[in-house]
Parts: structure tokens; C-alpha cells; sequence
């Protein structure tokens, strides 16, 4: 028979042999006269003793205020947390108690690190075969290294043994990653990433890309992309690579800080890193542009609208644009959560306050735009970008439109569509800012 768990509604609950593991996404407090356990909080506890009626979880893991968990992976003996601390993976082996270790230290689950792992890049551990081996496989890259697979067995305490990498695409040879931090207009501290040449000068003059997403919980770690070292990179520009709040590099709290009627914090956050990167002189808003696509679409569209004057160019790809339609346009009513309704009349109020559509002002002076989308894009419709690129032509604005005509949310079809989307947005950059 099935059994319901007193458990918050919200909560991730998992159950491994003897052990009931529950993952927090809302504060709670198992024991009225108790410690109340935050979001993105790991708990353990013995099943038996919680059908029973025991509340005394051990902690396994709680947030700070510069980590996250990211994911835990069980093997046969241990538990292995991946962790997201200021943006950079690290992992944690756990060694569940025994029943007579559950008797000398009710704690237990003694932890210890996992070595091998790139400094400033991210990890992913995948286990072989959970039930019958401690033995598996550790996924790293970084910016600058090609994904890599390595095989380890825990509890040996050996290194990682490198089993194969992906082909590189462009030489790293004197580029250089450091990861620098900003603080937002309301104090709160931001993280970004900037690979630039070593000889990197303090000018202003480096063409500078900024990416970011911020939404929906979904963290921008550092990953080896081919295409961005070849045509951006290798040619002597920097990339910069933005962890706004509404992500999840800080875990939920940090993407329920910029929901709904907080959502600026997220553009606000962007916009201050490019505030640094020009301050620091790196890209004055001649040689910075900035790019994002779908929720990230919607980003570039704000930084457009509401910060014109910090860019010298914009790529903005398959973006939410028209708030006030969304929630009518395919997927949109799905993202109400994130964003507000705008049937609502007091939730339009402050929807509006972010909405590119709404916010555009003819006699106001705006960087070039390239904007593009796929006629059969079944989640954001392409109208977004159709409106706004029709709006931007008929006040005599530079923008530049494309619609490929299949490729669905991505925008591409296959390779060969993808890295022709991939040349339009760098040769237009270059163009804008080179």
C-alpha cells in the first residue's frame, strides 16, 4: 500500500535503502520546538524511525550564503554531493553510518572532498552502478578545457584515472579566466566570469561579450564552448559571463529573489556587471555587447530598453519581449510563476516595469540590434521578436532581423543551421564593436 510522507508539499524526497533523503525548496521546521531548516537544506534520516514518528533529520547539507547544492549521486557505500560554491563545482563524498555508527555518533555521514576537479570549472559524477559498485565516472570542463572523462572508485582515495576528452577547437594558449564580483544597485553581491588574453589592456578598447540568463533556476557555469573560443575568443575578444539573480548558482533563494514583482533585480544585477567591466577597463559601451535568448531574450530586451546607454550592440534570440500577451502566446501561461500574470491588473503594474514592448521609446537613442527566431519555435512565439523588430525599424532604429524558418526553441535545425546562426551573431558583434 502506498504511504504519504509528512513531508512539505514543495519538498524533493528520496529513498535509498534504509534512508529517507529530503532536499528543501521551502523553510521548514520537522519539530515544534526544533531548528528550522532553510531552503535548498539536504536531510537525512532513517525511514523506519521517521514512520515511526521520528523528526530529528541530520543535516547533510545547508546553504550559505556563497553555496548551493547542485545534485547528490548515490554508489554502493557513499553519497557524493555536488556542491556550487561561488559558481564552481566541488565534491563531497559522504559515507553513510551504520547501525553501529549510528550508535557512537547519531550524526554520522562523515564527509570529505573530492579531488581531481577543475579549480574554477564544473564537475558532474555519474555512477557506474549504484547498487553493486562504488566505482564512476567524474565529467569536468571549464572554459578553456574540453569536457573530460576520468574513472574513480570510492574509497580508494586515488586520483581520477583520465579515460578520454573532447576534441579542442581553439588554442587557450594565453587567454585567461578569473572570476570577479559586483554589487548590485540594492547591495547584494554578484558573481561574473571574464576570460580575456593575458596582455588584456585597461583601455576600453577589447570587444567584450556579456551573456547572461537569469531565470527559472538554471545555473551559467563555466563549459567549454568550441564555437565562442574559435569566433570570439581566438580573434582577440573577451567573453564576460554574468550570475544574476534568478538562476540557481546560490541555490532557490537566490532565483526567488528576482520573481515575479522582483524581477528587475535581475537586469539590475547585469547591468552592474557591465558597469564593472567598464569601470575596471575592460569594454567601454562602444567595444561591450551583450546577448541572451529566450528568458536571456528577455534580459538583452531589458538592457536595450532600460540601459541603452551601457552597450555598443545587442543580440537578442528568441526572446520574450511583448509581456503583456505571453501568457497567450504557446508555452507562456506555463511561466506565470516566474513572471506574474498580466490578466491580473495590480500584477500587469509591475510586469510592465520590465516589459521591452512597452518600455521602447521612439526618440530615445538605442545601441544596434540583431534579433532573431524561428518561424516554428513552439515555446516562445516568434511574434515577440517580429513586433519588437517592426517597432525598432519604423523609429529608424539599427536593427537587423532574421527568422530561420524551422529549428523549433533553439533556432536551428541541425549543425550546419546552428553554426550559421552562431556566424550571424559574432560577425555582427564584430561589425558593432570591433
Amino acid at each position: 500500500a502506498l504511504i504519504s510522507l509528512d513531508l512539505p508539499a514543495t519538498a524533493d524526497a528520496g529513498l535509498r535503502r534504509d534512508w529517507l533523503l529530503v532536499t528543501l525548496r521551502d523553510p521548514w521546521q520537522p519539530l515544534a520546538d526544533g531548528p528550522e531548516h532553510p531552503v535548498g537544506a539536504l536531510l537525512a534520516i532513517d525511514l523506519e524511525a521517521f514512520l515511526s514518528g521520528d523528526r530529528d533529520f541530520t543535516v547533510l547539507f545547508a546553504p550559505t550564503p556563497t553555496s548551493s547544492l547542485a545534485g547528490a549521486t548515490w554508489t554502493r557505500h557513499y553519497l557524493v554531493l555536488t556542491v556550487l560554491d561561488d559558481v564552481t563545482n566541488r565534491l563531497l563524498v559522504l559515507t553513510p553510518p551504520t547501525q553501529d555508527t549510528v550508535r557512537r555518533d547519531p550524526l554520522g555521514w562523515s564527509p570529505r572532498p573530492l579531488v581531481g576537479a577543475p579549480p574554477l570549472g564544473t564537475s558532474s559524477l555519474v555512477a557506474i552502478d549504484s547498487v553493486e559498485s562504488d566505482d564512476a565516472w567524474l565529467f569536468s570542463t571549464d572554459f578553456l578545457t574540453p569536457t573530460t572523462m576520468s574513472l574513480l572508485t570510492l574509497g580508494q582515495h586515488r586520483p581520477p584515472r583520465r579515460i578520454r576528452s573532447a576534441p579542442a577547437f581553439f588554442d587557450p594558449d594565453g587567454l585567461h579566466v578569473t572570476q570577479r564580483f559586483v554589487t548590485s544597485d540594492d547591495g547584494t553581491r554578484v558573481p561574473y566570469f571574464l576570460i580575456a588574453r593575458d596582455d588584456l589592456p585597461l583601455d576600453g578598447t577589447t570587444p567584450t561579450l556579456l551573456y547572461g540568463y537569469g531565470g527559472f533556476e538554471i545555473s551559467l557555469t563555466p563549459t567549454y564552448s568550441g564555437s565562442l573560443g574559435r569566433a570570439w575568443l581566438e580573434r582577440g575578444g573577451a567573453y564576460a559571463l554574468a550570475n544574476i539573480r534568478g538562476g540557481g548558482e546560490y541555490g532557490p533563494a537566490w532565483h526567488q529573489a528576482a520573481l515575479t514583482q522582483d524581477r528587475g533585480r535581475a537586469y539590475e544585477d547585469f547591468a552592474a556587471v557591465a558597469r564593472d567591466l567598464a569601470a575596471a577597463g575592460v569594454a567601454d559601451a562602444a567595444h561591450l555587447g551583450a546577448q541572451g535568448g529566450s528568458n536571456g531574450g528577455l534580459l538583452a530586451g531589458n538592457m536595450l530598453t532600460q540601459y541603452p546607454e551601457l552597450f555598443g550592440a545587442l543580440v537578442i534570440q528568441v526572446p520574450l519581449l511583448d509581456m503583456r500577451r505571453y501568457t497567450q502566446l504557446l508555452a507562456g501561461a506555463s511561466w506565470a510563476a516566474e513572471y506574474g500574470d498580466p490578466e491580473d491588473p495590480d500584477q500587469w503594474e509591475f510586469i510592465r516595469t520590465y516589459s521591452p514592448y512597452h518600455l521602447f521609446q521612439g526618440d530615445r537613442d538605442y545601441p544596434p540590434v540583431l534579433l532573431t527566431t524561428s518561424t516554428r519555435d513552439d515555446r516562445v512565439h516568434p511574434g515577440h521578436a517580429r513586433k519588437m523588430a517592426a517597432l525598432l525599424d519604423a523609429a529608424g532604429k539599427d536593427v537587423t532581423y532574421y527568422e530561420n524558418t524551422e529549428g523549433g526553441h533553439g533556432g536551428a535545425a541541425d549543425n550546419a543551421q546552428a553554426a550559421h546562426m552562431s556566424a550571424l551573431s559574432y560577425e555582427f558583434l564584430w561589425q558593432r564593436l570591433g
